[in-house]
């Protein structure tokens, strides 16, 4: 008996099941392999789509990016007038939704960066970067210099937070004030030495916020879009 024609599948139905492992498995299981694997396929048929595990993740960042909302609040897609107070709300609320995205899927963060962020829906981000910072009175290189600054503290800051929230809090935790050094060996720790540290620890405590996230943006964007 000759077997079936082939099943083909859409490259939505491949990278569906490529984040479908990296939710549950992990960044590591994604391969060609794995992904074939999940889809009863053989990794040589997966390679008539995608040649490369390379080319894989790099159709799975822009699939993710497909998802980010660049329009304005209100469903605009271009800032109606230069004003600086409109334009830094608009870019906070990307980035906002930037940060929604990428701490919703696991591992997504780690796809983000494995890769240069070149594809269509990457440059379409950094399209309206630019065009934020250059109605605010910006140059177009003085723009490209704020746009990759932004994305740096966003992807930094979700980065920071991402690890925190993995962490073993028992095993970052001190045993009777002692930390383990890289050799392993015991050292004490006198937390009295650091003062400013020890009366800033409510600060500290909520770094990985909504709020701090903002507060940083913010800050950023003082020196970039002066809002006065």
């Amino acid at each position: 008996m000759r077997p079936g024609p082939r099943r083909s599948f859409t490259h939505a139905e491949i990278l569906d099941a490529a984040f479908d492992l990296l939710e549950t498995k992990g960044f590591a299981a994604v391969s060609v392999r794995g992904v074939a694997g999940s889809l009863g396929i053989t990794p040589t048929a997966l390679y008539t789509y995608y040649s490369s595990k390379n080319a894989l993740l790099r159709g799975m960042i822009e699939h993710l990016l497909a998802r980010l909302d660049l329009r304005e609040p209100g469903g605009s897609d271009a800032v109606e007038a230069p004003d600086a107070a409109a334009i830094r709300r608009r870019i906070v609320a990307l980035a906002l939704r930037l940060r929604e995205l990428l701490t919703a899927h696991a591992g997504a963060l780690g796809l983000i960066m494995s890769g240069p962020l070149d594809g269509p829906n990457a440059m379409r981000l950094n399209e309206t970067l630019l065009e934020s910072f250059t109605a605010a009175g910006l140059g177009l290189d003085e723009a490209a210099r704020a746009a990759y600054a932004l994305q740096v503290y966003a992807l930094g800051s979700i980065a920071l937070e991402s690890a925190d929230q993995d962490a073993d809090p028992e095993a970052a935790a001190p045993v009777d004030g002692l930390f383990p050094d890289a050799s392993g060996t015991a050292l004490w720790t006198d937390l009295a030495t650091f003062p400013l540290s020890s009366r800033t620890a409510h600060v500290a405590a909520q770094h990985n916020s909504t709020d701090q996230f903002v507060w940083g943006l913010e800050r950023l964007l003082d020196g970039l879009v002066p809002s006065a």
